[in-house]
């Protein structure tokens, strides 16, 4: 189930659900446009769609939620509903940031947008040294709200892989690095980008145009399925002195070639829908942040897993409270609640109208509640 139609009458795209992005964008692309989604084009449009959907176009056109227009859903009692604004509206609220706890999807209907020029868009990586790590942070933090909205840009500390496109000097070097992706015209996007990659003094810049799947596509091969993962995730209003003072001391240290943090800005579009709009709530602006031990060697869990906790931890004072959805792990019922805010009672509302015996638990899981069970 991984068809895709893209209609250019009105620009919508039918995905089924078994599609990835790369589908997607397979199909999007070339006619110049694309639906909101994430950073890996490996990624299910099912499991990023239901969580919130952050990625490179979020701060223009807004999360994938933002742009989910109807889904076809299978409910536990095997019946077919269409969901959207006009046919059972609080499971289409549910669905765009509740997760998988309210049915299968089968079908999803997008609003897509232009990108770049005929899909060609201007973005990649500049790399710093780790030992600049917080000059860069406090700069990104400051210019990166500031930047138009065409231009979106997250920040990562990694280690450089070991191979082609990245010059053999610089492999395995700890790296602190802002992947941009510019998305509207390239005379003024040209401009932006230079004078961002002219901060500091960069090992590296990887700018130049390229179709919007391969930024999307970039980092696929990196990460292959099979190996160890270990997610500890927040949300961060600001970056404050203490936080970068953190990344700086945990961020440096990588316990793995593949182990990394992620922060991903979520304002521009994302922060003018109200928090109650959707299931997704964390509409105040700042960064998801995400610390991720990365292993393929099941002997090194412990070293990941250890790494990853205390990095998360060091943070937690200048965390938000709550987490991406799509970023959590096996935490608890609290975890999942503080993930909802202000929404969770009434995603145990509609859990209770569309799931009452909570048959999809295995989840992020939100409880029914008692007592409405009626549609």
């Amino acid at each position: 189930m991984r068809g895709v139609h893209l209609d250019r009458s009105d620009g919508t795209v039918r995905v089924q659900g078994g599609a990835t992005w790369g589908d997607v964008d397979h199909v999007t692309v070339p006619a110049g446009r694309a639906v909101p989604s994430g950073l890996i084009s490996t990624t299910g449009v099912g499991g990023l769609t239901l969580g919130g959907g952050i990625g490179y176009l979020s701060r223009r056109y807004g999360l994938t939620v933002d742009n989910l227009l109807e889904a076809q859903v299978v409910l536990a009692d095997g019946t077919v509903v269409t969901a959207s604004e006009d046919e059972h509206p609080d499971l289409f609220w549910g669905l765009r940031g509740g997760g998988g706890n309210f049915g299968v999807v089968t079908s999803f209907r997008f609003r897509s947008h232009p990108v770049g020029e005929g899909g060609i868009v201007l973005g990649g990586p500049v790399l710093y040294d780790a030992a600049d790590a917080a000059e860069v942070l406090r700069w990104y933090r400051e210019v990166l709200p500031a930047l138009p909205e065409e231009v979106s840009g997250w920040l990562g500390m990694l280690r450089v892989p070991s191979g082609p496109p990245f010059p053999e000097a610089l492999w395995d070097r700890h790296v602190c690095d802002i992947v941009w992706c510019w998305t509207g015209p390239h005379d003024r996007g040209q401009e932006v980008l230079d004078e961002l990659a002219a901060f500091g003094e960069p090992l590296l810049v990887g700018l130049h145009d390229m179709p919007f799947s391969a930024l999307q596509s970039a980092f696929d091969a990196l990460y292959p399925p099979g190996y160890q993962w270990y997610w500890k995730a927040d949300f961060y209003d600001r970056i404050t002195d203490e936080a970068v003072s953190t990344h700086v001391q945990h961020g440096t240290r990588l316990p793995s070639a593949l182990s990394t943090m992620h922060l991903y800005p979520v304002d521009g579009a994302v922060a003018r829908v109200a928090e109650d709009a959707t299931a997704f709530p964390h509409r105040s602006g700042g960064w998801a942040g995400v610390i991720v031990g990365i292993d393929p060697d099941p002997a090194n869990r412990d070293l990941i897993t250890g790494w990853s906790r205390d990095y998360w931890e060091a943070l937690r004072p200048s965390a938000a409270g709550g987490a991406y959805v799509n970023f959590l792990m096996e935490e608890g019922a609290d975890r999942v609640k503080a993930a909802y805010r202000g929404n969770h009672d009434r995603l145990t509302r509609v859990k209770a109208r569309y799931d009452p015996e909570n048959t999809f638990r295995v989840n992020q899981n939100i409880p029914p509640a008692t007592g409405e069970t009626s549609r």
